[in-house]
């Protein structure tokens, strides 16, 4: 039985796979980028955000580590919660 490693490994090997991979990381890492730069701005630690979230600092940096490696996609809620507490709004859009 091949490992979760190995697979991931075979599937990337096709352009097909490979280039919507490649796409939806950077969506992530665009989603990360504007979540870093809004609680930069608002002057805000982690333990911070946690606090105005109503969870603990831990969460926060899962949260963010887990969307800079592609292994989480968070809720809508959990995002709402930290744009509000970053004194901004989750805005989704289609393009």
């Amino acid at each position: 039985m091949a490992t979760y490693k190995e697979m991931r490994e075979r599937a990337l090997a096709d352009p097909k796979v490979r280039a919507e991979y490649d796409r939806l990381n950077r969506e992530e890492y665009a989603l990360l980028d504007q979540m870093l730069e809004a609680r930069r701005a608002a002057g805000l630690t982690q333990a911070d955000v946690a606090e105005r979230m109503g969870t603990k600092a831990p969460a926060v940096t899962r949260l963010e580590r887990a969307l800079a490696s592609g292994q989480h996609s968070p809720s809508l809620d959990t995002l709402r919660k930290y744009a509000e507490a970053c004194g901004k709004k989750l805005v989704i859009s289609f393009a």
